[in-house]
């Protein structure tokens, strides 16, 4: 459990650091825009290294049950999971109604996916990385209210029906792949 929570505080960590403006204007004259991006680059792979790995040996030694959600739930899941692969989708296609009208399309797949899977799994290793993204997710969104618009990440110009297109096809062949292949290679857990 220990490599989980140290994974947590570095990868969300690092990710908060943009919330913090001063902070990140700091880092980025002292480090200059590359090296900023580098050290960013090299803690989030750290920290999702230490995410996975403390993740899987917390789940492996049995963490304790905090909640048992009702199987049903595991529907409920599976349902919120479509939407979340759209999102993240559109957050790197070309602009389209899906990004423009969500502005922060990857937040918001964040914190769905957070909360679907908070919905599903009651065990204290899945609540504590679940809760700590839908956290940093909610309280992302809210700086990203808070802070000076920039155009980083927010679609511009006229919506392209291309960009909800390859937004939608590509996000549902992804969740496809998930259900059926991807998140039992990958978490170790069939999903049906």
């Amino acid at each position: 459990m220990t490599l989980l929570v140290l994974g947590l505080v570095v990868f969300i960590g690092i990710h908060a650091v943009p919330m913090m403006t001063g902070l990140r204007d700091s880092l980025r004259a002292r480090l200059g825009a590359g090296g900023y991006r580098a050290l960013f680059t090299l803690a989030s792979f750290a920290g999702l290294a230490l995410l996975v790995y403390g993740y899987g040996a917390a789940r492996a030694e049995g963490p304790p049950i905090l909640y048992d959600p009702p199987v049903w739930m595991r529907h409920v899941t599976l349902l919120l999971m479509l939407p979340v692969f759209v999102l993240l989708v559109a957050s790197g296609a070309p602009a389209g109604r899906i990004k423009k009208a969500v502005k922060h399309p990857m937040v918001l797949a964040v914190k769905i996916w957070a909360l679907a899977h908070l919905l599903a799994n009651g065990d204290l290793a899945s609540v504590l990385l679940f809760a700590a993204f839908l956290a940093w997710a909610v309280a992302d969104r809210i700086s990203l209210k808070r802070r000076p618009a920039t155009l980083d990440g927010i679609a511009t110009g006229a919506p392209s029906a291309a960009g909800d297109i390859v937004s939608l096809v590509v996000g549902l062949g992804l969740y496809l792949a998930f259900v059926f292949y991807l998140h039992e290679l990958l978490i170790g857990v069939p999903v049906v």
